[in-house]
């Protein structure tokens, strides 16, 4: 009996120091393997890429080139501070405008030649030389001697005609009138051809105030503005699986 309990001190005494031996071990390998993937993690950080797609870096608008640009064509300066939805009315109205211009214009340069052909046809006109008082005044009077008559009644010499150069005899009162009557719708378009030109030039005025009034309410929403960026990382780690975020960051 008591060599069996020798026996069994003697071989734990074997045992319980290799096993505790072992233990240590396996610690000790354990805190290097941690160890050594902090290190590796330390060296693969987290890598970041920046998505821009929702970066919205707006610049503020120039009111000069906004004027500038409704002087030079109206609507251009309202598309130009994004509002061409009020812009295309200037546009359309400025496009008629020159089409009115552009009409009268023609309408009164064939009467003027229509009443220029009719005078010297039907009153012996030569128009060589003549301004537009001349033609104006022959519409008034019958011939030139009742106009140069008329002229020193009232004492008015130096309008008085040269007789041969400026002659003119109409045949009756109604060719008269009828050469009246087409010198006034002339006169007319071109009138109407100098309310177009005016009102070309009001149409860029209206546009270009109202270019400044859209530049600033533009200005305005882009410092109110919030400019988002996305940010796109990947995550490694040595004992982790590979991991992915995305981060939205503001700025006012």
């Amino acid at each position: 009996m008591k060599k069996i309990i020798l026996l069994s001190v003697l071989f734990s005494s074997i045992i319980f120091p290799q096993e505790s031996n072992s233990i240590l071990f396996l610690k000790s390998q354990l805190m290097q393997s941690q160890n050594l993937a902090s290190s590796i993690q330390h060296q693969v950080p987290c890598i970041k890429y920046p998505l821009s797609a929702l970066n919205n870096n707006l610049e503020k608008k120039n009111p000069g080139l906004a004027i500038l640009f409704s002087l030079l064509f109206p609507g251009m300066g309202e598309l130009y501070a994004d509002g061409f939805d009020s812009g295309k009315y200037f546009t359309i109205a400025d496009g008629l405008l020159w089409g009115t211009l552009a009409g009268f214009n023609i309408y009164g340069n064939w009467q003027k030649n229509n009443y220029t052909s009719f005078a010297q046809t039907n009153g012996g006109v030569n128009p060589d030389g003549k301004d537009s008082e001349y033609f104006a005044n022959i519409g008034l009077y019958l011939s030139i001697d009742e106009y140069n008559k008329t002229q020193e009644l009232n004492r008015k010499f130096g309008k008085v005609y040269d007789p041969v150069k400026y002659y003119w005899n109409w045949k009756t009162h109604d060719v008269r009138k009828e050469y009246r009557g087409m010198w006034s719708s002339s006169e007319n378009a071109y009138n109407n051809v100098r309310f177009a030109a005016g009102a070309l030039i009001l149409n860029r005025l209206i546009s270009a105030i109202n270019a400044v009034r859209l530049v600033s309410s533009y200005n305005k929403n882009v410092n109110e503005q919030i400019t988002w960026n996305l940010y796109f990382s990947v995550q490694q780690s040595i004992n982790l699986p590979q991991s992915f975020n995305l981060n939205f960051i503001s700025h006012l």
